[in-house]
């Protein structure tokens, strides 16, 4: 943590957990002394948005399931996170469901078969659409960091995108680069 502001690290969040553990963000913040938690506010299939698209490497339109959730930290919206999936992986699983995961979608996509072995997060900041300020309470003029995720398995397959907003005045991000 920094100051009133939450320092978010990526790699608690790209590798499957244990058997039976709990939420990689709810132990985080609760290793603060936090409380983190989050909403599924939809699950389902869509189109492939232009950008979702590309992430995936499909074609803009192409069906898509997507989890979108509020991340609250202390009770308060601290990030919108909308992760997208390939049909073929995510279709028929709880990946399309509303109800939480055991250990996370990342250990159900383990289970199913595809694991992650290489990240690729793009970062921009951006002004919020008048919908994202209400969602995150942002003042007038606050501007949101996006954070553009995507994990491809070891054949290079994009398997799963993630399209993170966080207020720019109450996030910052860590990243640690191993070299060799």
């Amino acid at each position: 943590m920094s100051g009133s502001g939450w320092t978010s690290t990526s790699m608690p969040y790209l590798a499957p957990r244990a058997a039976g553990a709990g939420d990689a963000w709810a132990e985080e913040a609760a290793g603060a002394g936090r409380l983190g938690t989050q909403r599924i506010v939809h699950a389902g299939e869509v189109a492939a948005t232009a950008g979702v698209a590309a992430m995936l490497g499909l074609a803009e339109g192409s069906p898509v399931v997507v989890r979108r959730r509020v991340i609250e930290l202390d009770g308060e919206p601290t990030e919108l996170t909308d992760t997208y999936y390939p049909v073929e992986i995510a279709a028929g699983t709880a990946l399309a469901a509303t109800a939480k995961i055991s250990g996370g979608a990342v250990t159900l996509l383990a289970a199913l078969g595809h694991t992650g072995v290489r990240v690729v997060e793009n970062v921009t900041a951006r002004p919020p659409t008048a919908e994202e300020r209400e969602q995150l309470r942002l003042g007038v003029g606050e501007p949101v960091l996006q954070l553009a995720r995507t994990t491809y398995d070891a054949a290079d397959r994009a398997i799963q995108a993630d399209v993170m907003l966080m207020p720019s005045g109450r996030q910052q991000l860590q990243y640690e680069i191993r070299i060799g």
